[in-house]
């Protein structure tokens, strides 16, 4: 009964998010709580089930669109802890809690000599989102070291092993956004890194600034900051979500039919009959990079990014449908969003 107790002291009502999302919208959780253990977790998941409240996880906030109030039991993910285990074979097992920074956690591999998520650095938002997304950047996704993920089954409130295989992860996605949206809560990564020396150069990008030199796993991650900070802004300084749009996939077909149209579109050849498109060339291409629309706009840089000056998450998102409507009237290739969209508009 005293822990059902503690947790309940712990919940906010009526409880403000703009610091608790990186587009710094003013969004508010009808409750509150911030979690920092497993056994917490599980208390407030009685609680919510109790309560019959709407469950709602968010940690770094930066891939979520509040687009109003959200209502249910909002838990903010701040578990915390790094810790390895058996170094055989050139590897190291990593276990990272789902509230450490991934930015943070990637320079201290770096550190260690733990290598692999060099072309991961400055992937904005914590440890717990990046199965979700399967983050990627650079030629190198998440997937290619993982190898498992600790969650808590919202339903029985009990703790469980997902393999890499029970992710089914693909592009930007993974059974967090599919057949398991919202049936767990992470609450920890585990991932297989090398302490040799190996880096990950090919991706067009990166090959051109690094020409002529000898890639070592700092130079890679230097590069990638670079990249990173010369295209996006630092949500700290401009409200963003990072990349607001997938890159969209089509069918080889219509890849050609495009090219015939648009010799200078950029295009990454897919596995099967499939063709990847650049989303920020075909938004540069409608005319939003840099353009201000209300309180919200596309920053000048990176069309991809939508940035925030004092909107709401309903001005973010009639620019992303304006977008959308208008790259497909264009180039008929449909965009979706990636950031998931909270909370119901009235």
């Amino acid at each position: 009964m005293t822990d059902s107790l503690a947790i309940i002291e712990q919940i906010h009502k009526s409880f403000d998010l703009k610091d608790f999302n990186s587009l710094a919208i003013p969004a508010k959780a009808e409750f509150f709580c911030s979690i920092d253990s497993v056994s917490q977790l599980q208390q407030a998941l009685v609680y919510a089930m109790q309560q019959n409240l709407k469950i709602t996880t968010i940690s770094g906030g930066s891939n979520l669109v509040l687009a109003a109030d959200v209502s249910g039991l909002v838990l903010h993910i701040n578990l915390k802890g790094v810790s390895t285990s058996t170094m055989l074979d050139n590897t190291v097992d990593i276990s990272v809690a789902a509230g450490e920074n991934w930015h943070d956690f990637v320079t201290l591999c770096l550190n260690n000599g733990w290598h692999g998520l060099e072309n991961l650095a400055l992937i904005p938002g914590n440890m717990g989102a990046a199965p979700i997304q399967n983050i990627g950047a650079y030629g190198v996704e998440l997937s290619h070291f993982l190898q498992s993920v600790d969650v808590v089954n919202v339903e029985t409130g009990q703790p469980e092993v997902l393999t890499d295989e029970d992710c089914d992860f693909g592009y930007r996605t993974s059974v967090f956004k599919q057949s398991a949206l919202d049936k767990y809560v992470i609450t920890g990564v585990n991932l297989r890194l090398s302490t040799q020396s190996v880096t990950h150069v090919s991706y067009p990008a990166l090959a051109d600034l690094l020409q002529g030199v000898e890639p070592t796993p700092k130079i890679v991650f230097d590069t990638v900051c670079q990249l990173r900070r010369s295209k996006l802004p630092d949500p700290k300084e401009i409200p963003n979500v990072g990349s607001f749009f997938k890159n969209p996939i089509v069918s080889k077909q219509q890849a050609d039919q495009l090219m015939a149209t648009y010799p200078e579109i950029p295009m990454f050849p897919q596995k099967g009959d499939f063709t990847k498109l650049a989303a920020a060339w075909l938004i540069e291409h409608c005319g939003f990079k840099g353009s201000r629309h209300g309180k919200v706009g596309v920053h000048h840089k990176q069309a991809l990014v939508l940035v925030n000056f004092e909107g709401n998450g309903e001005d973010i998102l009639l620019l992303a449908e304006n977008i959308k409507t208008q790259v497909a009237e264009k180039f008929a290739v449909e965009l979706e969003v990636e950031p998931r969209i909270y909370g119901h508009t009235h």
